[in-house]
């Protein structure tokens, strides 16, 4: 098993795995969960996907388990910027727009965690592991990146796993119910565990 970060700057050495990445995003989220996402040529993609983003992939042979996409909260292309600011901002219809407690940073030592999945074909007895390696490789790029806080969108079933993971997690906004499945802004600290 594999972790690697992708950016535009190292891709071409990782032959397919960018494809491969998007390629199980919208296994994830659009045949699993039934999103209506952007896709091409059987990847799921969005307006986030710059050469301002980075995007990490937990892989073993050319199969992505599990990803996540870094952006950070100083990107713009065109009207949006990152996924929860420009949610807040009323930009994006399928998320609502008081998902934080507080206005959206805009910040270089704050980076967004989005699309986070792990394959629904990762094997049960490997997805802890896989979820640890995906963990670890993302607080090591965020803070590769300059990045003292992660902010997120995932599951509200975060408690969970996160003391288990070793982050210093707390809740950034209400419980939300959004396409069947209850999500919630997180605030991930990483100054705490700077080596």
């Amino acid at each position: 098993m594999q972790t690697t970060t992708l950016s535009f700057a190292n891709m071409h050495t990782h032959g397919e795995l960018l494809a491969n990445i998007l390629r199980a995003r919208r296994q994830s989220f659009i045949v699993q969960n039934k999103w209506d996402l952007p896709e091409a040529m059987g990847m799921e993609y969005d307006q986030y996907d710059t050469p301002a983003s980075r995007w990490i992939a937990v892989h073993r042979f050319g199969e992505v388990l599990a990803g996540i996409r870094l952006t950070p909260t100083t990107a713009r292309c065109g009207i949006y910027s990152y996924m929860i600011r420009d949610a807040q901002r009323g930009l994006l219809d399928s998320i609502p727009s008081d998902l934080l407690y507080y206005e959206a940073p805009v910040q270089e030592n704050v980076w967004e965690s989005s699309r986070v999945f792990v394959s629904h074909t990762t094997p049960m007895n490997l997805r802890r592991r896989v979820h640890a390696h995906l963990i670890t490789e993302m607080t090591k790029s965020a803070r590769d990146l300059g990045a003292t806080r992660v902010l997120g969108l995932i599951p509200a079933s975060w408690p969970r796993w996160a003391a288990r993971c070793g982050l210093d997690m707390q809740a950034a906004g209400r419980v939300m119910n959004i396409d069947a499945l209850d999500n919630q802004c997180v605030s991930i600290d990483l100054s705490a565990n700077l080596h």
